[in-house]
């Protein structure tokens, strides 16, 4: 069931709003899709964060991690 929500617009989100609408989508679609795409992008980040841990945890992939840095800082030393 869709639930109608109200909201105040500042100038930059009236910009904003203006412009989603000049590329054809509704008022409507345009604020939901905004809705939609922010909260997939806070999953991505999330997932990305939870990545990051996972692979600071590996003991392996830190010590691969330090044997590149070191091998990279050896060439670029003899360059």
């Amino acid at each position: 069931m869709a639930q109608a929500v109200s909201v105040r617009l500042d100038d930059d989100v009236q910009r904003a709003l203006r412009t989603l609408e000049a590329s054809g989508l509704s008022r409507s679609e345009a604020i939901r899709k905004s809705i939609l795409d922010a909260a997939a992008a806070l999953r991505r980040r999330e997932a990305l964060r939870a990545e990051v841990a996972a692979l600071e945890a590996d003991e392996a992939d830190r010590r691969e991690m330090r044997e590149v840095a070191a091998l990279m800082e050896s060439l670029r030393a003899e360059g």
